[in-house]
């Protein structure tokens, strides 16, 4: 099976992983440096990470409209790619958290730019029959780059002694690599004809979105607001007196569960129902957050991380996957850019509730409130297969 997958995915693949490098890097300690340095309460942080990252998703909604309109992918992949390069000098150069903000809402635009019409890219270039591995792999090479990130600061904090601006410095080196990368080993695939250009904005054509598709959009919406940003994960870990050196480790664990599991599940996506996969992604997210909430140890601490990345394993590519089965040709970016608009919606609300809760409530009530959403998640794919039944 992974021979026959394009070499392009393969390439856009790689991009991702370096671009994870260079963003994980910065990541997996910004929560700890706007906290510890900079003097940012938590809430500040949920504010922060709710913010951009729901920026990066709502920004893909006109990205893949564009890409649709303009029938060219690669061209805003690369824009998208390229802003997330030159924006990490920024946190190295911050001296407040007004910057802090600025950088993360120029380097979340850039991956707005770039995430539908890329989604929308793979799908134009893998065949339908392998649709779920080619998702699955892409996944995987990113995970690589987000545990391989965060292993590098803490490999850079041990050398350098917790100089934190120094690593987001070499953090800047993966980033233009990966527009390098871009530039030179992704083709786009040639148009048969001439296109002719549509608005996917007019009701004539956002009619043919379908109810499956608007179905997916709910579900990624609500089951957006069970995982909150993983910033969370990052200050559960220095709670339990992690030293600062060694949190982001919290994030290679994490990640490499999520970099194991994901190409294995979305190639099995191919041969199962998606439902029952998404099933059991939310059952993994509802452990992860219970052991995070009542863990009392490391032991406790490592258990929730490694549903955490059997549950990204399990849903990320398999959520890309049915919005690209469910969507017209022709809408393929329109499609992605609305479905990462409501989970855009729900991941800024989801980290603000949570930043909330863990200034007003503590740590433990934020996690209960995330299996709180898995439950309400869990509930709506059985009334929505038990309906069908009826």
């Amino acid at each position: 099976m992974l021979k026959k997958i394009p070499k392009s995915i393969w390439v856009l693949g790689f991009v991702s992983m370096f671009m994870d490098i260079s963003s994980e890097m910065i990541h997996s300690l910004l929560p700890l440096f706007m906290v510890d340095v900079l003097g940012t309460s938590v809430l500040a942080v949920g504010v922060v990470e709710g913010t951009a990252e729901a920026t990066a998703l709502i920004v893909k909604v006109f990205s893949g409209m564009l890409s649709d309109y303009l029938g060219r992918r690669k061209m805003l992949t690369v824009l998208g790619y390229g802003m997330g390069a030159l924006t990490k000098p920024l946190f190295a150069l911050a001296p407040v958290t007004a910057v802090v903000l600025t950088a993360r809402l120029l380097d979340r635009v850039g991956k707005g730019v770039r995430g539908a019409p890329r989604d929308a890219l793979i799908t134009d270039i893998t065949p339908e029959s392998m649709r779920g591995a080619a998702f699955g792999l892409r996944q995987s090479l990113d995970t690589i780059g987000a545990f391989l990130g965060p292993l590098l600061a803490v490999i850079l904090m041990l050398q350098w002694h917790n100089e934190y601006r120094a690593v987001f410095w070499v953090a800047v080196i993966p980033g233009l690599m990966s527009v390098l990368l871009l530039l030179i080993g992704v083709q786009e695939p040639r148009q048969t004809g001439k296109k002719q250009r549509i608005n996917p904005l007019q009701w004539k054509h956002l009619r043919h979105l379908t109810r499956a598709y608007w179905w997916v959009v709910t579900v990624g919406a609500v089951f957006t607001l069970a995982r909150f940003s993983e910033a969370f994960l990052v200050l559960r870990a220095q709670e339990e007196g992690i030293p600062t050196a060694y949190v982001p480790l919290v994030m290679v664990a994490m990640n490499v569960v999520y970099s194991l599991s994901a190409y294995p599940f979305g190639k099995l996506s191919d041969r199962i129902p998606h439902r029952v996969l998404l099933n059991w992604g939310v059952v993994m997210l509802l452990l992860a957050d219970l052991l995070l909430a009542t863990g009392q140890s490391w032991l406790w601490l490592g258990a929730g991380l490694f549903f955490w990345g059997i549950h990204m394993g399990l849903t990320q590519g398999l959520l890309a996957t049915m919005v690209a089965d469910a969507a017209p040709a022709d809408l393929r970016g329109t499609a992605f850019g609305f479905f990462n608009l409501m989970s855009g919606l729900a991941l800024l609300v989801a980290s603000l509730v949570a930043g909330m809760a863990w200034d007003r409530l503590g740590s433990s009530f934020t996690f209960y409130l995330g299996a709180g959403f898995s439950v309400m998640t869990w509930l709506i794919l059985r009334l929505d297969q038990s309906s069908k039944k009826d």
